[in-house]
């Protein structure tokens, strides 16, 4: 199988990239376009996969497409590709599109809303090394034998989950963005670590095994979380203070209100 891929962004290396490093595709078996042509070809010689000078050389040479452009460039991208199209499977990875939204298109360009098989999907950056999150929209045009690859190859890379597509734009909001927010708090512990002494990087590696940890001890028990914490917290010691400072400032208010902010911003556009 040829995959190649429209728009080589910073999610579309990640995905390439830990496909290749965990030997799930063969670099040869990639190719990408991107109008940056230099940037295309950088990123080429570091990841293994074959620039293309056109999307429909890309296209033509592969039988599925990932959509990894920009969610605006979608309609006029596949309206130059139309024909080359038919009887390929496409991956989008565009926020905010649907399996309906790409069959709708489909019609709008003169082809048969079945000549394409669909699969929308929101990845997010930490299948890079191999810890992603990959949300399945339920709804696509996918045959079985396609959708069984496909999340073969994701899962590779991290942790598939199949969504109504109604819940997709929260589970995108959490997932996608979520890692900005985690880094963000990352940013923060280590900060407190450098105030009171640690050097930097010594304290980039604490913070960051601990975040770790503590979401694989979940993942792996199942717990609750408020069970998890409640185990740390001893009567009258640093870390329920710790907590109760954490309550004052708002921080569970805070981690709700950014995810509102988000959805606000979907919803208002």
């Amino acid at each position: 199988m040829k995959i190649g891929f429209l728009g080589m962004g910073n999610m579309a290396q990640a995905i390439a990239e830990g496909w290749v490093k965990k030997g799930l595709v063969q670099a040869q078996d990639m190719c990408a376009y991107a109008p940056h042509q230099e940037k295309l070809i950088a990123n080429a010689e570091r990841i293994g996969y074959t620039p293309m000078e056109s999307a429909a050389a890309m296209v033509g040479a592969s039988d599925v497409i990932v959509i990894a452009c920009k969610p605006y460039q979608i309609k006029a991208g596949l309206k130059e590709l139309r024909l080359a199209l038919i009887g390929k499977s496409l991956w989008s990875l565009a926020a905010g599109w649907t399996c309906d939204m790409f069959e709708s298109l489909f019609i709008e360009l003169g082809l048969n809303a079945d000549s394409v098989h669909v699969q929308c999907v929101m990845p997010n950056t930490p299948a890079l090394v191999g810890e992603g999150v990959f949300l399945f929209e339920e709804t696509n045009s996918l045959v079985p034998t396609e959708l069984t690859e496909m999340k073969r190859l994701f899962s590779g890379l991290g942790v598939v989950e199949t969504l109504p597509t109604a819940q997709m734009g929260i589970g995108g909001a959490i997932s996608g963005c979520g890692p900005a927010f985690v880094d963000l708090f990352m940013e923060a512990y280590a900060d407190a670590a450098v105030k009171y002494g640690i050097s930097r990087p010594t304290a980039y590696k604490i913070v960051a095994q601990t975040v770790l940890g503590s979401a694989k001890l979940q993942i792996e028990t199942g717990q609750h979380p408020a069970v998890l914490k409640d185990a740390v917290c001893s009567p009258s010691g640093t870390t329920i203070c710790g907590v109760a400072a954490l309550e004052k400032a708002g921080f569970r208010s805070a981690c709700i209100e950014c995810i509102d902010a988000i959805m606000n911003k979907k919803k208002n556009g």
